[in-house]
């Protein structure tokens, strides 16, 4: 959920978005916003993107943390947002309102975050893999991880304005690379603490999509964007806590680990997964 808010000698332009899917809206305040109290409650029409709830259609959105805006800079700023039902409840497409519930709960655990986002860029269809040749593949994989050439890096120049562009907004990115596959790459955000690192996130996420649309170009995190022996995209997670990186943390780092049952979780999800899928080692 991203919004962004400018300011003007006629005043405060705001665009507001939504969970799940990127949106945004734009408005206008009367001054500068200091902090997250500052900014209003807004809302839009949830039967326009599928989230409506009932005979009441609106869903409301709440600032929750504030990014300086890489696009029309100056005082300008963007906006994390949380969707609410007209209830009051948050909203069935706001998962961050439960995630920030628990890491209020493990908070003396001081967590950190480290995220590996990989994605996909593509062609203004979203169907084409960008740079890629109109009629067949390009050459196997092998040479694009962390590549450098034309003949093997496609779409740097919108990985530099997007590494830039966090930069500027305050977005914790900490560093980039090129993919496996052509056409595929990855950037890491953190580390942060948190809830703080699903903001980071979801607003360097938008301002991907953003960055890309300038260069008509479409963002694909899709975990298999591209069918057969093509390298897939994932979205890693690391973890620590506050005594696993102090001295001795190793241990803690074991003890943690041993009773973990995302093994067990992870072959309960695949057994769901449509078959395709599975076979093709998705």
């Amino acid at each position: 959920v991203v919004s962004t808010q400018s300011t003007g000698s006629s005043g405060i332009n705001a665009e507001y978005g939504k969970q799940w899917y990127q949106r945004r809206v734009r408005g206008t305040l009367d001054e500068v916003p200091k902090s997250i109290a500052d900014l209003p409650e807004w809302n839009f029409d949830g039967s326009s993107t599928n989230q409506s709830t009932g005979e009441n259609s609106d869903v409301y959105i709440r600032p929750v943390s504030i990014f300086k805006d890489p696009f029309r800079r100056g005082e300008n700023i963007l906006v994390m947002c949380e969707c609410y039902a007209p209830d009051d409840t948050p909203h069935p497409t706001n998962l961050r309102h439960e995630c920030n519930e628990l890491m209020e709960e493990c908070k003396a655990e001081v967590p950190w975050f480290g995220i590996e986002q990989e994605y996909t860029l593509f062609d203004s269809s979203g169907k084409h893999p960008l740079g890629w040749p109109e009629n067949g593949f390009p050459g196997p994989q092998g040479p694009y991880y962390c590549g450098v050439g034309a003949d093997k890096i496609k779409g740097r120049t919108i990985v530099e304005a997007h590494y830039r562009a966090c930069m500027y907004a305050g977005v914790k990115i900490a560093g980039s690379n090129g993919e496996v596959m052509p056409s595929q790459w990855e950037y890491q955000v953190g580390p942060c603490e948190g809830i703080t690192m699903g903001d980071h996130l979801w607003v360097s996420r938008y301002i991907l999509s953003r960055v890309a649309e300038e260069f008509d170009s479409v963002v694909s995190f899709d975990p298999k964007p591209i069918p057969g022996d093509w390298n897939g995209a994932g979205c890693h997670t690391n973890i620590s806590t506050a005594v696993m990186r102090e001295a001795g943390g190793m241990a803690h780092i074991i003890t943690a680990i041993k009773p973990c049952p995302l093994s067990t979780r992870n072959t309960l999800r695949l057994t769901i997964l449509p078959r395709e899928l599975i076979t093709r080692g998705d």
